[in-house]
């Protein structure tokens, strides 16, 4: 295991199919999936499905960011007085630049809209992460350096993020890569936020972040170049030599792939360069066919998931691979392992 181990201490979520991290979770475990009509409409005059989070009030924009996002801290501090909030650093993950359509205001002004939502100011540690899918892994290593050089009792990552707007639905569907009646290889687009509190490990049974790597991906799903997945097994095996061990220690995989053939291709070549020893099952799940595809959020809740199927006991082990990627080719690969350190 990594000499440098962080804990997860406690996870939020808020999505189309529960708005807690329970509820999101148990849903994900039995598959279940909660589409609807948007107000938009495909090229062929069809309303085209997503997966939009319920809320009481319909906020749009930065607002409904925000108020998502301050759902996901709660459920995620739930158990901490809210006097200690403040002392906290947050690090909030955002989409990448240049995703098509992404809102004005992600790098400058959903922090503080946050922080009003709430009532409370984070401590000055706290940063903007905007690298979209792989967000939550960059944050991991930023909360891990936090945690052992300066010692601070918890550090939140926090993800908002929506697909749930023309500008970037209409760039997906001109790409012909969301999910319709007339496309089979494409995603359905979603929404949501998620929590997660990490913190040193406690010596209890915990889900540890043991190693993380990253890798840079030249045949990304826009380049017209062939995949080979260099930059996903270059992740991979940089995850692995962090924490210590080998792909074939690892018990399943949980993955950011949402529906398009390119991603999952990458996960099977990923593996078969990766593996070295014959594992008669290696499941890889991905919670984005429930949730949809929610930008940020992806990378928090295959955490999220992680740790309520190792918390509960029905995950296949207790070490799980996670991994995320960018459309623009950023690869990061997360390795958890469930026990105490």
């Amino acid at each position: 295991m990594a000499a440098l181990p962080i804990a997860i201490q406690c996870a939020g979520l808020v999505t189309s199919v529960g708005l807690s991290a329970p509820a999101a979770c148990a849903a994900i475990r039995a598959k279940l999936k909660n589409p609807c009509e948007t107000r938009f409409v495909d090229s062929i005059g069809e309303w085209i499905m997503a997966h939009e989070v319920p809320m009481d009030t319909p906020w749009r924009g930065l607002p409904r960011l925000a108020h998502m996002a301050a759902m996901a801290v709660e459920d995620c501090l739930r158990d901490v007085p809210r006097a200690e909030w403040s002392s906290i650093p947050l690090l909030l993950c955002v989409a990448e630049h240049d995703r098509p359509g992404r809102q004005e205001g992600l790098d400058d002004q959903l922090f503080l809209q946050l922080q009003q939502v709430l009532g409370v100011s984070f401590a000055a540690e706290s940063a903007i992460v905007a690298h979209g899918r792989a967000g939550a892994g960059v944050a991991l290593l930023q909360a891990r350096k936090l945690l052992h050089e300066q010692r601070l009792p918890g550090v939140l990552i926090v993800a908002a993020d929506s697909l749930l707007n023309w500008p970037t639905l209409g760039h997906y569907e001109r790409s012909g890569r969301l999910l319709t009646s007339h496309n089979s290889n494409g995603f359905m687009p979603g929404e949501g936020a998620g929590a997660l509190l990490v913190g040193l490990p406690d010596g209890q049974p915990q889900l540890l972040c043991a190693g993380i790597g990253f890798g840079v991906e030249a045949a990304h799903i826009d380049s017209g170049e062939p995949l080979r997945a260099d930059g996903l097994v270059a992740a991979i095996r940089a995850a692995t030599d962090d924490a210590g061990c080998e792909m074939h220690d690892l018990d399943f995989r949980i993955a950011d792939v949402s529906g398009e053939q390119y991603y999952f291709k990458e996960a099977a070549l990923a593996l078969s360069r990766t593996m070295r020893r014959l594992k008669e099952d290696f499941d890889l799940w991905h919670p984005a066919e429930c949730t949809g595809e929610a930008g940020a959020l992806s990378g928090i809740s295959q955490v999220a998931v992680a740790d309520a199927a190792c918390r509960k006991a029905y995950a296949p082990g207790p070490n799980v691979l996670l991994h995320m990627a960018n459309d623009a080719g950023q690869r990061c690969a997360v390795v958890l392992a469930f026990g105490s350190a």
